[in-house]
């Protein structure tokens, strides 16, 4: 059933192909989201603090972040078939064993073996359908592409919910069992082997410097919080390593005779623009999916799978604007579609630094949503626009440069919006201790009701604690809207892709 190397027989076989690729994908994104809504209940199954429950997000990111690069070179060395084959396996095998799980450090063990195999997942994928399809349905592909991407996020949260409450949180996990034997199954039967005709060499002290700066940069960023930064002797250690191995990596790119970094990408003003943008993205999408499943459930009092179900209109809103943006893309100009994706997201930040403890879901629900329609009318032209000016030959390192550059951005902004919210719980908490004086009017009306009882002080306590809390997370908000504003300069130094007419623009979406 697999066509010839050239790919004839892969365009023969494109339905069942493009079926198996989507559920490879699916599978990926779905991970990305499902795991968010479970994780108060995985941090009391594993007695894991608050602080530590991160790392089940970021190990997997910080994996999935160091292996994405590798992923052009594996596929002309080994085979694209082969590799994407081993990378479904691996994930699925890795989701097992981390529905087994029955520590902290295993499941951070685990994760980061999911994140390994799946980090191939995306930029195959991808390739796959761009393979498999004329230049002239590329942007067709893409847009299918995209929808089985921002499928993840939509299932993820109302499944993740559903299955912890009604099953074990264990099975977010375990779902991706069968759909990664369908997956496996597709690729093995129907997709065709295609090795690289150039063997070009490893840079393995540029891979090897790149992901040291990378695994020592998130350790900072991880154990900063419990090791009073940089009083502590390890996290100056953590740092010397990172510059050092930045340095050796620089060294490297610019001496090397095939650097692991293509010279001719960063010499790509408007592509290097658009990876720093990217970053920013994707410091501003994930830290928003972790920080707001654990505020659902530990301040207003929802259940797992209710929280799933508001969680839901955020995937909704991405899936509606990727079919918007493939109908505009051409007909407007990009840069204005992107530039509404960023405004649209700043309106939902804004709403959430509105955030209370009274409040009822409307207001979850409408600023999750303007926030799934932002990042959908970002991802695309975002991606048309990295791509413009990037030769035909480096599309494929670029695309895995692109993603690595998001990826450190969504580690590092799960680990400091995590840090900044476990910290400005004592900052707030101590400001509005500080209000409960016999001084204060409104203390002394309350204050015979406050220590009548020893329930009464603790229900107190409790209060300041839940207050404290969400003015933490409010402040994360405002860091991530101000964040926001900052980035749209950068669209100004954005070069549009060429018309249809002057050249065929290949659009690659991640």
């Amino acid at each position: 059933m697999t066509g010839a190397g050239n790919g004839k027989g892969d365009a023969a076989n494109r339905v069942p192909i493009t079926i198996a690729v989507m559920l490879a994908t699916i599978m990926n994104s779905l991970d990305t989201t499902i795991a968010n809504v479970a994780l108060p209940h995985i941090q009391g199954s594993v007695s894991a603090s608050a602080d530590q429950i991160t790392w089940v997000l970021t190990s997997y990111i910080v994996a999935a972040t160091i292996m994405t690069p590798l992923t052009g070179f594996l596929a002309d060395r080994l085979g694209r078939k082969m590799v994407f084959l081993v990378s479904i396996a691996g994930f699925t095998v890795a989701s097992m064993l981390c529905g087994i799980a029955t520590s902290l450090v295993e499941i951070v063990l685990f994760r980061l073996l999911q994140g390994l195999f799946g980090a191939a997942l995306i930029p195959l994928s991808q390739a796959v359908l761009l393979d498999i399809n004329p230049p002239e349905k590329h942007g067709q592909a893409m847009a299918v592409w995209g929808a089985g991407a921002v499928l993840g996020p939509i299932l993820g949260p109302a499944l993740g919910g559903w299955l912890t409450d009604n099953l074990d949180w264990r099975w977010v996990f375990f779902i991706n069992l069968p759909i990664g034997l369908l997956a496996f199954a597709g690729v093995f039967l129907f997709l065709s082997e295609r090795k690289g005709e150039e063997k070009r060499p490893f840079d393995i002290l540029g891979f090897a410097s790149l992901a040291l700066a990378i695994g020592a940069f998130q350790l900072l960023l991880d154990r900063g919080p419990s090791q009073d930064w940089f009083g502590s002797s390890e996290i100056w250690t953590y740092l010397v390593v990172t510059i050092l191995a930045l340095w050796i990596f620089g060294v490297q790119l610019a001496t090397a005779a095939k650097p692991f970094v293509a010279r001719a990408l960063l010499a790509d003003a408007n592509f290097i623009t658009c990876c720093v943008f990217g970053f920013f993205i994707g410091i501003l999408l994930y830290s928003t999916l972790a920080l707001l499943p654990p505020m659902m459930q530990t301040l207003l009092g929802y259940p797992v799978a209710f929280t799933g179900l508001v969680s839901m209109p955020r995937g909704i809103g991405s899936f509606l604007a990727m079919f918007a943006v493939g109908q505009l893309i051409g007909r407007v100009n990009i840069k204005l579609i992107l530039l509404a994706g960023l405004s649209i997201s700043a309106v939902s930040l804004w709403q959430m630094t509105h955030f209370n403890l009274d409040m009822d879901t409307h207001l979850i629900i409408v600023s999750g949503f303007l926030s799934g329609v932002g990042t959908g009318l970002i991802f695309v032209p975002l991606s048309t626009i990295a791509f413009a000016t990037v030769q035909a030959q480096y599309r494929a390192e670029g695309a895995g440069l692109f993603t690595l550059i998001r990826n450190i951005g969504s580690a590092a902004g799960i680990s400091i919006m995590q840090a900044k919210f476990v910290s400005g719980i004592e900052v707030h908490r101590s400001v509005l201790v500080e209000h409960a004086r016999p001084d204060n009017p409104l203390f002394q009306a309350y204050e015979p009701l406050l220590f009548h009882s020893q329930s009464a002080v603790a229900g107190f306590s409790g209060m300041i604690n839940r207050q404290a809390s969400m003015l933490s997370y409010i402040d994360d908000f405002r860091l991530m809207l101000a964040i926001t504003i900052l980035c749209a300069p950068l669209i100004l130094l954005m070069r549009t892709p060429k018309t249809k007419a002057e050249d065929n623009v290949h659009v690659a979406v991640d």
